[in-house]
């Protein structure tokens, strides 16, 4: 489902980077592959630290109702939302440091473009008539597995017991062990992060990957 993300990335940089001035044409790409770097490590990063339970907040908070507003009532929910402030940070230090964008700028660009993609990846998430698009395979993209050793949507059936108002989610749904769950996906983000990261800290093989999506 990284192609996904990485698509929804392009869609929105149309405008925040492809079109805006401050942005180096000739960075372009590059900058959309940072911004989808950005968000896929940070939730591997997440993951790796055992916070599954703050992704499926995140992602169970802005469906629904933020859907159906459109991007005022969801990205206004996400920019509240620390792993979302988080992102755009990192993300902001990116820009000025590897791209020499003024801070203003790169504000601009951050504040716009990640909260968009988050919120339209959420969107995809939550569409039940998108069946491709499911928290398992977004997860299982970035650690390499799925969140059980026979595939299934453990996951997806998870967020759709809180959003579909069918669980209270204090043991996860239809006898799941969420515990186990998460214990799972965070052995496998944090071996997932070793096999990909580079020796010199700066990118690895996900950020070449993610650039493999641009060219």
């Amino acid at each position: 489902m990284l192609d996904q993300l990485l698509n929804i990335v392009k869609q929105f940089g149309q405008d925040t980077v492809v079109n805006n001035p401050d942005v180096p044409n000739d960075e372009n790409q590059n900058v959309m592959a940072d911004a989808s770097k950005t968000i896929a490590s940070g939730f591997q990063n997440i993951l790796a630290g055992g916070g599954f339970q703050n992704i499926l907040d995140l992602f169970k908070g802005n469906s629904g109702g933020s859907q159906q507003t459109g991007a005022s009532g969801g990205i206004g929910s996400l920019l509240k939302n620390p792993i979302v402030t988080m992102m755009i940070g990192y993300f902001v230090s990116k820009l000025i440091s590897k791209y020499k964008m003024s801070p203003s700028s790169a504000n601009n660009v951050a504040n716009s473009l990640i909260p968009n993609a988050l919120n339209g990846l959420i969107q995809k998430v939550n569409d039940p008539n998108d069946n491709n698009s499911t928290l398992d395979n977004l997860i299982g993209s970035l650690t390499g597995g799925g969140a059980q050793q026979g595939g299934g949507s453990q996951l997806q059936d998870i967020l759709d017991s809180f959003t579909g108002g069918g669980n209270d989610g204090s043991g996860g749904s239809g006898g799941l062990n969420i515990q186990d769950i998460i214990g799972n996906l965070t052995n496998n983000a944090q071996n997932n992060m070793q096999n990909r990261e580079g020796g010199d800290g700066k990118g690895g093989g996900l950020l070449d990957m993610i650039k493999g999506f641009f060219n």
